[in-house]
């Protein structure tokens, strides 16, 4: 080709790539209305980058309409799968005039806030540990004083089952792996609420981990399901995508078809942003016979 053509050639390229970067941000800003500042950006780099600029965004919406902005089918996963059925009845009559503890804090006033809290704390409160630190801000300040003095007590107990279960593990005492097993469950019941500082909250969470890790080496079989996804839960609570990733891994091959075994698997990837993996995993819980609750149904459904 003579060096004319040539010019020829390039000169119509350049013209044909200017009319598809105007033609491209005419209709996104004016007739679309999109006032993304990408578009403009996206524009620029075009009109610098004769065809290839083009070429590359092209390819790159193709490439995401073909692959990433399908659907996902759910239909399966909704109406295949055999919903579990439950014995027992709600008691309706009861529920109905029951609200959560965090609620009747807001609004109870004074006097049957301090009620409140009498009855609160006469029974078991390692469950209600993060609704009683909402009482620390009432403006009683007897109140918010008896929450404070109550909630020290309990992370105060807890602190000191912790260490002394914990040292008798790491002294290899005879029971280690029940007390392993129940030292988990028993760290779970307060590290889930999170009343703890973010670093307390940390090294606890290392510590239910290392107890933990002490148990699989010794008696992995006896680990419940449950106990995997506690364990899986509490490190994804503090961002330790890691060993969370080890656990949940670990949990797949002991129980590979526990719903709790795909759940943590879905928070974890989407925590991490892994969005092949995440649907990787929904395409396998759709293919086992795992049963699958209105828990995971919403879960599923939030996250995509």
């Amino acid at each position: 080709m003579s060096t004319t053509g040539q010019s020829i050639l390039i000169i119509t390229l350049i013209v044909l790539n200017l009319i598809a970067v105007v033609v491209y941000y005419v209709f996104n800003v004016i007739i679309k209305l999109n006032k993304e500042k990408s578009i403009l950006i996206k524009a620029v780099v075009m009109a610098l980058t004769p065809v290839v600029g083009v070429v590359f965004f092209g390819l790159s919406y193709l490439w995401y309409k073909v692959f990433m902005s399908a659907p996902v089918d759910l239909e399966d996963v909704i109406f295949g799968k055999d919903h579990p059925k439950f014995e027992t009845k709600a008691e309706e009559d009861k529920e109905r005039n029951m609200i959560p503890l965090e609620e009747a804090i807001a609004i109870t006033g004074r006097q049957d806030l301090r009620t409140l809290m009498m009855n609160v704390v006469s029974n078991d409160i390692k469950n209600s540990l993060a609704s009683i630190t909402l009482a620390l801000n009432s403006e009683d300040t007897e109140t918010a004083h008896y929450a404070a003095s109550v909630l020290q007590d309990a992370l105060n107990d807890f602190r000191t089952v912790v260490d002394k279960e914990y040292k008798a593990i790491m002294e290899d005492d005879p029971n280690k792996y029940e007390k392993c097993r129940n030292l988990i469950d028993y760290m779970d019941q307060v590290l889930s609420q999170k009343v703890f500082i973010e670093m307390e909250q940390r090294n606890y969470v290392g510590i239910m981990e290392t107890v933990a890790e002490i148990l699989y080496m010794g008696e992995a079989d006896s680990i419940e399901s449950e106990q995997f996804e506690k364990i899986c839960l509490r490190l994804l609570g503090v961002e330790d995508f890691e060993k969370c990733e080890k656990w949940a891994e670990r949990a797949r091959i002991h129980w590979p078809q526990a719903l709790s075994s795909f759940t943590v698997q879905l928070k974890l990837f989407f925590a991490m942003n892994r969005r092949d993996d995440f649907f990787r995993v929904i395409d396998e819980l759709k293919a086992s016979p795992t049963v699958i609750d209105k828990e995971t149904l919403e879960l599923i459904r939030v996250f995509t």
